[in-house]
């Protein structure tokens, strides 16, 4: 039979008898404690969004609109929340989305998060910002499931390094995040002036690249200044459009994903162009301050391309019952940041591998509940829009 995640409660229970559970179980809890323990640069970096934060907060209030409708006497008493997704069989669907720099929220960084993806089978999407060179990573998850994400470079000879390092790496998924050509106006970041990159921080697959390093006068430690600046002058390229999705085809074998779509006009190029997926995501409101909710704009991408693409969803994820919303609304899986960065800064990998499993527990619970057995059956009609 399979595993049920909803056991985690009685583990907790029982674990209660004899200490104090270490984090909450209300994950949306974490934010304010992780204000409270870490300074206001790191936190404003990773909770903080685009302009007045309108779209981080329509990214809930899209989901919070949408109401569940339980369904009762059906047969879940056995339960299995595995889906393949990319061609991968997963135990949930779920993978950790990704978050750069998590060394400014914890020492141990992306390989601890990476170790807690690992030791809960769900994959760990690694950020071209991390501040692990990835070989690390991939070295710290053993035989994982593990995919890139790629900050498509405006140097076309370190965009190709990347790629071939993480193929060679047992990456096996690219994610391509594309509504990131330039950095957003952010408030909380702009009024601490705290940018990592800009230390150097964030930049460690990079500055281990070789055709990165190339194109320095001088080796990184001789002038880290230098290479910050030449990090920051070819980092992102707004001047990318469709046809330039050729050279990744060309240099990746594996699935490629295009983070960041909400227009369905965009999923289908993104389809006749070859791509294997898309992330409707509005990157957790960080870029466009006034975006359309994540949540509102997946049906119309699921009914445009979910026959010929597989749809994964982020932007406002924050508790079990979220996950399953996002399946009603058409996505195969969802990618979970902000939640899994907080346990990071919280508790390491402890708290990673406690985020993943408290969100897991409470979507079990939740199908249960609502008359699912797995996430296959979960479709728009468990769903109402509440008036209000």
């Amino acid at each position: 039979m399979a595993k049920h995640w909803a056991d985690f409660q009685y583990e907790i229970y029982l674990n209660g008898m004899t200490g104090a559970v270490r984090l909450p179980t209300d994950l949306t809890r974490l934010e304010e404690l992780t204000e409270r323990r870490l300074g206001p640069g790191p936190v404003g970096y990773v909770a903080g969004s685009a302009g007045n934060g309108s779209t981080a907060r329509a990214n809930r209030a899209a989901l919070d609109r949408r109401r569940i409708v339980p369904r009762m006497l059906r047969d879940v008493h056995a339960r299995d929340l595995s889906v393949e997704v990319l061609g991968r069989a997963l135990p949930a669907p779920l993978a950790l989305a990704p978050v750069g720099v998590l060394s400014i929220l914890h020492p141990d960084a992306e390989p601890a998060a990476a170790r807690a993806a690992a030791a809960q089978g769900v994959p760990f999407v690694l950020s071209s910002a991390s501040s692990t060179p990835m070989e690390r990573v991939a070295e710290a998850m053993g035989d994982a499931e593990r995919w890139f994400q790629l900050y498509w470079a405006k140097d076309r000879e370190v965009t190709r390094s990347l790629l071939s390092r993480a193929g060679a790496s047992g990456f096996s998924v690219l994610v391509v995040t594309l509504d990131t050509p330039l950095l957003a106006w952010r408030p909380r970041d702009l009024d601490q002036a705290y940018l990592p990159f800009l230390h150097g921080v964030g930049t460690a697959n990079y500055f281990s690249d070789p055709a990165f390093r190339a194109g320095l006068a001088k080796p990184v430690h001789e002038d880290p200044n230098a290479a910050v600046l030449h990090f920051v002058g070819m980092f992102a390229d707004p001047g990318k459009t469709w046809p330039d999705l050729a050279f990744l085809r060309e240099n990746w074998d594996g699935p490629i994903v295009l983070k960041g779509i909400l227009h369905p006009d965009d999923a289908r190029l993104a389809a006749d162009a070859g791509m294997d997926g898309v992330v409707v995501s509005n990157h957790g409101g960080r870029q466009v301050a006034g975006s359309v909710a994540a949540a509102d704009a997946l049906p119309r991408v699921a009914e445009a391309v979910g026959d010929r693409l597989t749809v994964l969803f982020d932007s406002g994820v924050r508790t079990g019952d979220d996950v399953f919303k996002a399946l009603a609304l058409g996505a195969r899986a969802v990618l979970l940041g902000r939640p899994y960065a907080y346990g990071l800064g919280l508790d390491g990998q402890a708290g990673v591998e406690h985020v993943i499993r408290c969100l897991l527990a409470e979507f079990d619970l939740t199908l249960a509940l609502t008359g699912h057995a797995g996430p296959a059956t979960v479709g728009a009609g468990d769903l109402v829009e509440d008036p209000a």
